[in-house]
């Protein structure tokens, strides 16, 4: 039996190896010039055996990436090759020159899974459905019309942060008329309230906290979101093994899973509820982003959308991608807007740039609004730099090559997966000087310059661009800008007395702080202004 055993698997070595042998040399038959640099893998399995034993697997790569002294890499996963790409040249010829080529996204198992057969926009290969949901939401959802027309519900989300901090500085005795802060959940309580409003037009699924803070809810309903991106493209074994996912030997699946009921079991009610109220003509007028979805008529004046593609736009109906509207709208502007104050406490020349910017701008008698924006170069500075400086995720969505072509000098294979660094990029030392430091102004080349928060050159990515580029810039750039800038001028911060200095180290599985910015707050404004956000919750 052992010897039976030992001649099937030296046969399954020398039938992979000779497959390997023989795919190399077709590679080289189609193109004289060599795949990116990278390590070798197994037969079969490539690097995965490295990878799994390397967590997590974003940091293997950079350091791969950084042991070669290469700005582009070639791991073989599977019978996968993942190109890594940390060149802004390199990006603009991927998602600029050969955009084409590279539009669409891997056909992942768990992709499948996530978004009930692909039903939606992000994480959904180019096709007739992908063309039909992203019109939906250039269209209808994210236009500047129906963001426009919901500019009073932002409003109403900026006033309730700043009455939550302020409900936090009252709720405590201190020399200063302060108090600590955990600006984790002040940021992503504002962001999650402010996309509930938007698509459901409810800041709470729940009663929510006595102090205006996220009910129990809440906070699942958000860290549901945020599992849910970091596992998503969580570098599972089934994603370049798809035959294993059956096992889930990551126990990828199992999380997700269970962060997609967490999620669901608050909004399949919502949208279930709110679909028959429209057939029952209980709801007439259009008000958020589930009515205009529902709202939405074919050509032959029937719904343009099924129940599963509004869920698959709203909700986890196994699936992620309102998840596109959801995951958008909470994770960026949170942990930008916490990473930036966490650096501009520990440099308070930068706070009090920003502070003299908005007391020039909006002064201390109302509260910044939206209007306000374009005047706030500094304020927007300080979340690009953010941006540039603490992505939120180490990598773009994965794109795929739909043929084989030349990126750089190497050779790309149809079918590879192509991840453009956000860290390689951002923190690149051949394209910023002093690239690990926070220095808003380097994004302020003159006195008339007008910022924005996206890079078309791709030194940096804070929103994606191409056939597959972020369709939300808008609304994000609004909510990051309004987070930062109420926060900075309702409120003095310094460390807080009792956490110490603020320590500014990445968590180790991911690009969050490692800690949660604990911060001490003070109001600065007239105390009418506060006092009038409490006539109108």
């Amino acid at each position: 039996m052992e010897n039976i055993y030992s001649i099937v698997s030296l046969s399954f070595v020398a039938m992979s190896s000779l497959a390997i042998i023989l795919r190399i040399r077709r590679l080289r038959k189609k193109s004289r010039r060599p795949l990116p640099p990278g390590p070798w893998g197994y037969p079969v399995v490539g690097c995965l055996p490295a990878m799994i034993k390397n967590k997590p697997t974003f940091r293997w790569i950079h350091k791969i990436m950084e042991e070669m002294n290469t700005e582009i890499a070639c791991i073989p996963l599977g019978s996968t090759n993942v190109i890594a790409v940390s060149s802004p040249e390199l990006a603009r010829e991927l998602l600029k020159k050969q955009d084409a080529i590279f539009a669409t996204r891997p056909a992942y198992s768990m992709s499948a899974w996530m978004t009930s057969g692909f039903l939606t926009t992000v994480l959904t290969p180019s096709g007739d459905q992908w063309k039909k949901m992203k019109k939906v939401l250039v269209s209808d959802v994210l236009s500047p019309a129906t963001h426009q027309r919901l500019h009073d519900k932002r409003r109403e989300e900026a006033d309730h942060l700043v009455r939550y901090v302020y409900n936090q500085c009252r709720g405590v005795v201190a020399a200063d008329g302060g108090g600590d802060v955990d600006l984790r959940v002040a940021t992503r309580h504002y962001c999650g309230n402010v996309i509930r409003k938007l698509v459901f037009g409810k800041r709470f699924f729940g009663a929510g906290a006595a102090d205006g803070g996220p009910g129990v809810e809440e906070r699942e309903h958000v860290d549901g979101l945020f599992t849910i991106l970091m596992y998503i493209y969580g570098f599972a074994v089934a994603d370049y093994l798809p035959w294993m996912e059956v096992f889930d030997i990551d126990g990828h699946k199992k999380i997700i899973n269970d962060a997609i009921n967490d999620v669901r079991k608050y909004q399949d009610d919502e949208i279930a509820e709110r679909v028959e109220m429209w057939k029952r003509g209980a709801r007439t007028t259009s008000d958020d982003i589930l009515d205009v979805l529902i709202c939405l008529r074919g050509t032959d004046n029937t719904s343009l959308l099924s129940i599963q593609e509004i869920k698959a736009q709203i909700t986890c109906d196994h699936d992620d991608d309102s998840q596109e509207i959801m995951l958008a709208a909470v994770d960026n502007p949170s942990n930008a807007v916490e990473w930036a104050i966490a650096e501009m406490i520990n440099k308070p020349s930068i706070l009090d740039r920003a502070r003299e910017e908005l007391d020039r701008v909006v002064g201390k008698n109302r509260l910044i609004q939206e209007s306000d924006f374009p005047k706030l170069n500094y304020i927007k500075a300080c979340i690009k730099e953010a941006f540039r400086l603490h992505p939120i995720a180490p990598f773009n969505v994965p794109h795929e090559s739909t043929q084989d072509t030349v990126v750089g000098d190497y050779f790309i294979p149809k079918g590879s997966h192509v991840l453009l660094s956000r860290t390689g990029l951002g923190r690149n030392p051949r394209v910023w000087t002093d690239p690990l430091e926070f220095k808003p102004e380097r994004h302020i080349p003159h006195k008339d310059f007008d910022v924005h928060l996206g890079d078309p050159e791709l030194r940096m990515i804070s929103f994606s661009t191409g056939r597959r580029g972020c369709i939300g810039v808008l609304l994000g750039t609004a909510m990051a800008t309004q987070l930062l800038a109420s926060l900075i001028q309702g409120f003095h911060w310094r460390a807080s007395p009792k956490a110490g200095k603020v320590e500014l180290v990445e968590s180790e599985t991911d690009l969050f702080m490692h800690k949660p910015l604990i911060a001490h707050a003070t109001p600065r404004l007239e105390q009418n202004v506060y006092l009038q956000l409490f006539g109108n919750n």
